[in-house]
């Protein structure tokens, strides 16, 4: 069977220097040593390792150039013929699979950090809006007071373990493909403390930390919306052995507004106007989250109409003084009730452009008379002038004013 050439197995060019070899096989080793459950190839990694093992050595990698696999004469024909001294260097890769080094070890650093602790915080409209101040609970891991985080009780000291000898780790030999390697664990008698408590602290039971309610003050910025979330730092559990604490998440829920609907830095209103400011323009009074504002009706309006309020929408967060706009859809609205006088003026009204207020008697034609039948020459046509306007082609302005007089709001009552 035809070899496959070393260079093309590293993935390297002909002109790599020895770090780009070494570099290029311990990605590659990683990738394929058997001991990897997700994408270990034994025979692939035989072949890596024969090829690094020509090219990682001058004088090897010199015949293997010169006079190819031939040039070897056997020397690294298969993975047994491989220098493992060759791999000295590569003990993070073992230390990947197995758990650390051929032989090094160590106590491990007993230091952790603290857990992080989320809860949710329910904002009204304007809190968020305009942000605010609040206090919130929290109940975070501290170390125990009685036993000053020893979890052992008040004259008693904690003892080496006997197990690790106080390493907090214990070696254990694993046969490789490799040869025999020492794999470093946690010791399971202490868990890696080194020491064990033979008298455990009665308030904590031995843990060495309890957990405390505690009150902290957070501020909300301005701007802030619904599903945003605040990082308060260190403010979470405290970590083990004097680790850092973690850090606390605030999830922020806003409350729904009776009138407002916030879209963004966007805030949306919906405001009903009368038929009369709607037909003649004006200006109102509308809601707005800074308080009441006046607003202009152009003359003409017709519902769905959307006029804006500059800057008087959320702020960008951060950047209070950047705000959006609060536009107002507006909602014509038509009276449902009538006085005798609002109705004989509207009658006018529609008589005036002769608007047609009930339809004539329905006479179902003859089909065959009506096919044969044609407009008499001279006659007028019956359909009425569309602008609904007299002969002038001028609307009668004074009935106008005085129809908008009577459906004007009276002072004291609402709008209907």
């Amino acid at each position: 069977m035809t070899k496959r050439d070393f260079y093309e197995i590293l993935g390297v060019p002909r002109t790599a220097n020895s770090d780009q070899i070494k570099k290029a096989f311990r990605s590659k080793a990683r990738h394929l040593h058997p001991d990897n459950m997700d994408s270990g190839d034994e025979s692939a990694f035989k072949e890596l390792a024969a090829a690094y093992e020509v090219l990682s050595d001058d004088n090897k990698r010199a015949l293997y150039d010169r006079y190819g696999h031939d040039g070897l004469a056997g020397a690294a024909g298969g993975f047994d013929g491989v220098d493992l001294g060759a791999f000295a260097d590569l003990s993070e890769i073992f230390s990947t699979f197995f758990g650390g080094g051929r032989g090094g070890g160590g106590r491990r650093s007993t230091v952790e950090r603290g857990s992080d602790l989320k809860l949710e915080l329910r904002l009204e409209f304007s809190e968020a809006i305009f942000g605010t101040e609040r206090k919130i609970s929290i109940k975070r891991l501290e170390a125990c007071t009685v036993c000053t985080g020893t979890g052992a009780q008040s004259g008693s000291q904690p003892v080496r373990c006997t197990t690790c000898n106080g390493a907090g780790q214990i070696r254990q030999a694993t046969q490789t493909l490799l040869g025999q390697f020492m794999q470093i664990l946690t010791c399971p008698n202490c868990e890696g403390e080194g020491t064990r408590i033979e008298k455990a602290c009665t308030v904590c039971k031995g843990k060495a930390q309890v957990r405390t309610q505690r009150d902290l003050e957070i501020k909300i910025p301005a701007g802030i919306d619904h599903g945003a979330r605040l990082r308060i730092p260190h403010a979470g559990d405290h970590g083990r052995r004097n680790g850092p604490p973690g850090d606390v998440y605030v999830l922020i829920t806003v409350n729904d507004h009776a009138k407002f609907v916030r879209e963004g830095q966007t805030i949306h209103l919906q405001q009903p106007i009368s038929f009369a400011m709607a037909a003649l323009g004006g200006e109102m009074i509308v809601d707005t989250v800074d308080g009441e504002k006046p607003l202009r009706v152009p003359p003409g309006t017709q519902t769905g109409t959307i006029l804006p309020l500059k800057g008087h929408g959320a702020p960008q967060l951060n950047s209070p003084n950047l705000r959006g706009d609060q536009l107002v859809h507006l909602i014509v609205e038509t009276p449902t009730k009538l006085t005798s006088e609002q109705k004989r003026l509207l009658e006018k009204f529609a008589d005036s452009r002769g608007d047609k207020l009930s339809a004539p008697k329905f006479k179902r034609p003859d089909t065959a008379s009506s096919a044969n039948s044609k407009p008499s020459p001279g006659k007028s046509s019956s359909i009425k002038n569309p602008s609904g306007k007299g002969s002038s082609g001028k609307a009668d302005s004074s009935l106008i004013d005085k129809i908008a007089d009577v459906f004007k709001p009276k002072e004291g009552a609402s709008e209907n």
